[in-house]
């Protein structure tokens, strides 16, 4: 389904002025089902109890989330169009050389939302069982492997391919528009692994329908301490990923003020639902999703060398 209505429930908070006066949609760039979506349809839903008007969850789907955060930047910027985003949009900028926005330039920081690491997942009937086996298995078959990946430069994407370089073997990257799609192919085994976000793999693992081989981040997560990190294989090796929301530039501070203190008091009222749901750490400050932004440029942009990025 390409969006869905949260209705709201009555307003719990008095706010400045008239905003929102009519329904406000949440633009997320990947499919259903996938950790942007999920975050968006949540945040929706808090807003949408907190303000007493609708905000809608859209999704519009390609480039590893570019449609998307162009169609917002284009947007007017009166607080009604918004873009939950994940840490893809700021890889973006050095894969693709034809983007007609700059993300940090035209899009107004909101608010943090979550991090969030990602697991390295194998169908079941894949023949490695851990990670080392994985390496040898992909020295072994060069090429023979198929990764799936929600787009392009997300962290799917990203991150499988830091691990092809520090561990020298090649793993075949097949994008889809979303992670839900590739998590599909994945349980049906036509693709052979995928470097999936915990949230949405926590219950295939925990259910026994994929097997989770390592996760991404510096240390074990007490939610699956059983699994180990990819660092304690290949030294050095730590990636996670991160979702914001966003506005067009010159969106009025007074709106934005308003959807940061929501989407904050949301995150402590809720936030153990969040986390227990997606894996990962929450934080909430404006400054920090812009410096992050401009992090994950740089980290991941000087190792950019990525057959099948678009020029």
């Amino acid at each position: 389904m390409a969006g869905a209505v949260v209705l709201p429930a009555a307003s719990h908070v008095a706010t400045a002025g008239s905003y929102p006066s009519r329904p406000v949609r949440i633009i997320v760039g990947l499919a259903p089902g996938g950790t942007s979506d999920i975050s968006a349809r949540l945040v929706g839903q808090w807003l949408s109890e907190r303000l007493g008007r609708q905000f809608i969850t859209e999704n519009k789907t390609g480039a590893a989330g570019n449609i998307a955060a162009e169609y917002v930047v284009k947007a007017t910027p009166d607080g009604y169009t918004l873009l939950v985003f994940p840490s893809s949009v700021a890889i973006n900028a050095t894969l693709y050389t034809n983007l007609n926005f700059n993300f940090v330039r035209d899009i107004a920081p909101v608010a943090s939302i979550l991090r969030v690491p990602n697991a390295i997942l194998v169908n079941p009937s894949f023949q490695a069982k851990t990670v080392p086996e994985l390496i040898a298995y992909a020295k072994d078959n060069p090429g023979k492997i198929n990764m799936g990946t929600a787009g392009i430069g997300t962290t799917t994407h990203i991150f499988g391919e830091l691990f092809k370089m520090m561990a020298g073997i090649n793993l075949v990257p097949v994008h889809y528009r979303g992670g839900g799609p590739a998590l599909t192919d994945l349980l049906a085994g036509q693709v052979q692994l995928m470097f999936d976000p915990v949230g949405e793999a926590m219950g295939y693992i925990k259910g026994g329908k994929l097997r989770g081989l390592a996760v991404t981040s510096a240390t074990r997560l007490a939610a699956l301490p059983d699994i180990p990190t990819v660092g304690e294989f290949l030294p050095g090796y730590e990636a996670e990923g991160w979702s914001g929301m966003g506005a067009p530039k010159n969106t009025p501070v007074e709106i934005i003020d308003t959807l940061n203190k929501e989407i904050n008091a949301g995150l402590v009222g809720q936030g153990n639902q969040v986390r227990k749901y997606q894996g990962g750490i929450i934080w909430r400050e404006r400054g920090m999703l812009q410096a992050r932004s401009s992090s994950l440029n740089v980290r991941f942009g000087l190792k950019a060398d990525i057959s099948g990025c678009p020029s």
